[in-house]
């Protein structure tokens, strides 16, 4: 099936849009990154800029998981490695949403751990005369 040919005007405006919808997504990942957003606001949104992207990316995007966690992530959730977020089933986003809410209870028992650990300081010089 050929493509319809478009104006240029038409052209030009299909091309702002993915523009504006490319600029969208990285401010989103950058927001996730940066722990201003998080994963359960963003798997609750209903805006075409989250519904279209793929769950690899959104992943990608959280801190402390990569392109290769995000695999296997999505792969002990039974989360095909194309899926987008709009496609996601509510029985998948709870699943991704307790994997990190797990991760997070995790993390700040590890940190926890290491805070209570005899000796240890928080300045990291081992002097306290600091000369």
């Amino acid at each position: 099936m050929p493509l319809p040919s478009l104006t240029e005007e038409q052209r030009f405006a299909a091309l702002a849009k993915a523009s504006a919808i490319r600029k969208d997504r990285s401010e989103l990942r950058a927001a996730l990154r940066a722990g201003t957003t998080s994963l359960h606001d963003v798997l609750g949104s209903s805006d075409e800029v989250v519904t279209r992207m793929r769950v690899s990316a959104l992943l990608d995007a959280l801190p402390g998981v990569g392109k290769t966690r995000a695999a296997q992530i999505m792969a002990r959730l039974d989360i095909a490695a194309n899926r987008r977020i709009g496609g996601l089933g509510v029985h998948q986003r709870r699943a991704l949403i307790a994997e990190f809410e797990r991760r997070s209870s995790a993390q700040r028992a590890r940190s926890k751990a290491r805070m209570s650990r005899p000796g240890s300081s928080s300045s990291g010089s081992g002097s306290e005369t600091g000369t």
